[in-house]
């Protein structure tokens, strides 16, 4: 019922698209300048809209990939599923010029504030790393100097999105920490099997319990679910973990 009133509030803007490029063989990046944007908080989503010209239309939420821009742009990166309705058009047909209608931010728990002083450990499974790039980015704006850590879970190195701009926060400032986790195909030199997040990598990757992080957990229901009881298992408060689960269709719940 919240979630209905506040999208009651929400108007829709016209958004032109100002430039796309791929992060991996299936996913793209979509810059958007919107109209009237209101500003964001890092972790929100919006929104989007899609009319057919026989008036059928559809609707999908994305996270917002961007920290904030004064000039009232974002981005959102998509990840084209083979049997979607919207995805395969944002990812390979949508052409710089055209006009998307979407409405936002939406959110108000999975946020992170440039106010916020304490670690902060991010979980991604997938897609899952969109908001929590705009977290990264957006601490970068603010020049925080919240300590972050990052634990990516990829099947496999090709399937890394921002792969270039993780590596680079990993050796300069802004630092974040960066652990993956390869489900189905590792580097040959990697030093952990290929596999999911369990106990083991939990403890090594991730802030000890002791320092109080807040954790950041993006990604299917499934794996969510598995990571957060991990997390609680390691010692972390519950009320200390933050969660944002995508379902079946890519959408958040």
């Amino acid at each position: 019922m919240a979630r209905t009133a506040v999208l009651r509030r929400l108007k829709w803007h016209a958004a032109r698209v100002l430039g796309v490029h791929d992060e991996t063989a299936t996913a793209r990046t979509i810059c958007l300048e919107v109209r009237d944007w209101p500003g964001h908080v890092a972790g929100q989503h919006i929104d989007l809209r899609l009319r057919a010209r026989d008036g059928y239309t559809a609707v999908r939420s994305y996270s917002i990939a961007s920290a904030p821009f004064s000039e009232g742009r974002i981005e959102i990166t998509v990840e084209r599923l083979p049997t979607g309705e919207v995805s395969p058009y944002l990812t390979q047909e949508l052409m710089v010029g055209d006009y998307l209608e979407l409405r936002g931010p939406i959110g108000g728990w999975f946020v992170w504030r440039s106010g916020q002083t304490e670690p902060v450990q991010l979980i991604a499974g997938g897609s899952g790393i969109v908001p929590l790039m705009c977290m990264i980015r957006s601490r970068a704006l603010a020049n925080s100097t919240a300590p972050f850590r990052l634990l990516y879970s990829v099947r496999e190195p090709g399937a890394i999105y921002y792969r270039a701009e993780l590596e680079a926060l990993s050796t300069r400032p802004p630092f974040v920490t960066t652990q993956y986790a390869f489900t189905r195909v590792a580097p040959n030199d990697w030093p952990r099997p290929s596999g999911r997040i369990d106990r083991d990598l939990i403890a090594s990757a991730t802030w000890p319990a002791s320092v109080g992080a807040t954790c950041y957990v993006c990604g299917p229901s499934g794996f969510v679910e598995s990571v957060a009881d991990l997390l609680c298992s390691a010692g972390n408060r519950q009320d200390k973990i933050k969660t944002e689960r995508f379902g079946p269709t890519g959408l958040p719940e």
